[in-house]
């Protein structure tokens, strides 16, 4: 049992260290000098790190202030000893991806004067949603001709110009013709990428050898 101001203080940072490691908002304790305390296990996955592997690190290490005049502002209050909550918009990398949110850094008081005075949390900014991919041939606004449809699954069977000719009928400047119209249409720059493109857009069906439109296409 508590009895002594020591023993109750020492209780009450256990406590509040394990509520620290429970919280799902990323929490970090560090020296007025950015140095690192301490951090939860929240902080330290933003990283793909172990708590302990922050300690003793700078924050600056970590984060980007990408507004000056709010860095500013809390280095007054740290150097005056003012009690207040700081906002610093930053920007930081993580698994190759860069990140920009918010760090919200307070100043504490501790009865002892013995632990890390600044209790920083991180509010990530809310990601983009992934747009997810497109099923094979859903919304496919690329339209061509039943002529059309035979010489991709030609082109795609890696026919050349002239055997292509053959098959459909046309001339060589014919087919060529196609080609060239399917490219724009396609967005595709040569036959390689005239192909990938057309199997992408379901214009190909690709579970099919040699090459053929879907079932029911054109």
């Amino acid at each position: 049992m508590a009895d002594t101001p020591e023993q109750r203080a020492a209780l009450w940072r256990n406590r509040f260290i394990s509520l620290l490691d429970r919280s799902p908002v990323p929490i970090a304790i560090s020296h007025t000098d950015g140095v690192i305390a301490g951090a939860n296990p929240a902080f330290a996955a933003v990283w793909g790190l172990h708590p302990g592997q922050l300690t003793s690190r700078q924050l600056m290490d970590l984060f980007t202030p990408t507004s000056s005049g709010q860095l500013r502002k809390l280095d007054e209050a740290l150097r005056h000893g003012r009690r207040s909550r700081y906002p610093v918009r930053v920007r930081w990398t993580a698994g190759g991806t860069s990140h920009d949110g918010q760090l919200v850094v307070e100043p504490v008081s501790d009865p002892e004067g013995e632990s890390p005075p600044l209790l920083v949390t991180l509010h990530p900014d809310a990601e983009p949603e992934a747009v997810p991919a497109r099923p094979y041939g859903a919304g496919a606004a690329v339209v061509v001709s039943a002529q059309e449809s035979r010489i991709l699954a030609l082109v795609a069977a890696g026919n050349t110009t002239a055997a292509v000719a053959r098959v459909v009928g046309l001339s060589a400047d014919g087919v060529n013709y196609h080609l060239k119209r399917l490219c724009t249409l396609l967005d595709a720059s040569n036959r390689t990428a005239l192909v990938a493109r057309a199997y992408v857009l379901g214009l190909l069906d690709p579970g099919t050898w040699p090459p053929a439109p879907p079932p029911g296409a054109g």
